[in-house]
C-alpha cells in the first residue's frame, strides 16, 4: 500500500499477512483524489472514514493537509495496523475508533464536511448506508458522502445522490448535503 501525494507521499506501508481486506486500488484512489482535490481545500475538511480496513484513505487526507480524520474499523487486525501507523507516524489529527459503525453511527454527534465508507461489497445493510447517514445529521451543511461499492449497485435515485465514478471494478456513489436554501 502507497500514500499517492502530500507530505506523506510516496512512502509504501507493508501490509500484514494477516488482513483479510479489498485495499482501494491506486488507480481508484488517484481518481478520487484528483476529483476532490479540485473541488475542497483539504485544510478545511474534517473527514470521517468509515470501514477504514488499512486506512489508506484516511492517510491519503491526512497526507494532504485535512483538519482531522476519524476513522472506524471493527477489525481488531485492521485497527491496530492504523493505530501503530498512527503511532508510527505521530499523526495528532488521526482518532481511530475500533466499533461497528453502526453501533459508532447511533451515538456520534459530530458534524463532518466530508464522509468516506468502504464496506464489504457484500455487506447485507449496505444500502441503507445513505439514509442512516443523512437522517442523523453526521454530514455537515455543503458536505459531502462518498460509498464506495461494487458495480452490483446503483444508488443514482437516492435523494441525496449527485454523481457515480467508476475507476475499473471499483464505483464511487457521491451523495450531497445541501443548504436549506438550495
Amino acid at each position: 500500500m502507497r500514500i499517492i501525494s502530500g507530505f506523506l507521499g510516496k512512502r509504501r506501508l507493508n501490509l500484514p499477512n494477516n488482513m483479510r481486506l479489498r485495499p482501494t486500488t491506486d488507480q481508484a484512489k488517484e481518481g478520487l483524489f484528483n476529483i476532490l482535490s479540485n473541488r475542497y481545500y483539504f485544510e478545511e475538511l474534517k473527514v470521517l472514514d468509515l470501514f477504514s480496513g488499512t486506512g489508506s484513505i484516511a492517510l491519503e487526507f491526512i497526507s494532504r493537509g485535512v483538519q482531522s480524520v476519524t476513522i472506524v474499523e471493527k477489525n481488531i487486525v485492521h485497527f491496530k495496523f492504523i493505530t501503530g501507523i498512527k503511532k508510527d507516524l505521530n499523526l495528532s489529527n488521526l482518532e481511530t475508533y475500533k466499533a461497528d459503525v453502526f453501533k459508532y453511527l447511533e451515538y456520534n454527534t459530530e458534524e463532518f464536511q466530508l464522509i468516506f465508507a468502504d464496506p464489504p461489497y457484500d455487506l447485507e445493510n449496505l444500502e441503507e448506508i445513505p439514509d442512516i447517514l443523512f437522517s442523523r445529521n453526521h454530514l455537515a451543511e455543503n458536505g459531502i458522502f462518498i460509498l464506495e461499492h461494487s458495480g452490483n449497485n446503483d444508488f443514482s435515485e437516492h435523494q441525496h445522490f449527485s454523481e457515480m465514478r467508476r475507476y475499473g471494478k471499483v464505483h464511487f456513489s457521491f451523495f450531497e448535503k445541501k443548504t436549506k436554501q438550495e
